[in-house]
């Protein structure tokens, strides 16, 4: 009869699980915005300058950008779309729907490497509303992931208004942002991100298969909008 072996080493003690609010710190990263001349990414740029991000807005014309940065201040600087992009290390997609995946080919080459966050809403409008679009690719997100292989695809701010955003009079923005990517560590960064702003907490909420209704979900919010004259966000309860 074998006796047992007194001198086995024990198994090793399962390692606590990762605080999920533990998040990286991002306050020395670039952020890009492209179409930060437009509602939503003048708004994003505003906020994030405005809580000590280094930004810089992009436009298929770089005047047009410096213009838009020099009206914003706050150190934000203005490119055309190529060189925002190359020089930033989170690149925010705030562009039109309809130029949306034009505009990501054109720059496959400058966004290959960096952490990319989308936020477009495909959407429809007629004499009874706004109106999701369907996408071939399944979501604005999915798109942008197919065509940046090279790029890290998430995808998150679909919910915010533009009209708070710019309004300089408001200190805080009360609403969470819904965080959708395939790696945690990116989802984590932009997180983080929108953090820094005021009042906004970044949610993970799943991977990109899971934003079209993510993005779907922002014409409901222009309904109760129109309904209810307000700028209504999201908050997710009991996380």
């Amino acid at each position: 009869m074998t006796s047992t072996d007194s001198t086995q080493t024990p198994p090793a003690a399962k390692a606590p699980a990762k605080d999920p609010w533990e998040l990286p710190d991002v306050s020395g990263l670039v952020v890009g915005v492209l179409g930060g001349t437009g509602d939503q990414g003048r708004g994003l740029a505003y906020r994030l300058a405005r809580a000590g991000q280094k930004v810089i807005i992009g436009s298929r014309a770089a005047d047009r950008a410096r213009g838009a940065a020099e009206e914003l201040g706050l150190g934000v600087e203005g490119a055309d779309n190529a060189e925002c992009a190359r020089r930033s290390d989170i690149v925010i997609v705030a562009v039109p729907w309809e130029g949306h995946a034009q505009t990501l080919v054109s720059l496959r080459e400058d966004l290959a490497g960096k952490l990319v966050v989308d936020c477009v809403n495909p959407l429809g409008f007629d004499k009874q509303g706004a109106y999701a679009l369907q996408v071939e690719e399944g979501s604005a997100a999915q798109q942008a992931a197919a065509l940046l292989p090279d790029s890290r695809v998430t995808a998150a701010f679909h919910h915010l208004s533009a009209v708070l955003l710019q309004d300089e009079t408001v200190e805080e923005i009360d609403t969470d942002v819904m965080v959708l990517g395939e790696v945690r560590a990116d989802t984590d960064l932009v997180q983080a991100l929108a953090a820094r702003i005021p009042g906004m907490r970044g949610v993970f909420a799943g991977r990109l298969r899971n934003a079209h209704q993510v993005e779907s979900l922002v014409a409901n919010l222009i309904s109760a909008n129109r309904r209810y004259k307000a700028h209504a966000g999201l908050r997710l309860t009991d996380v």
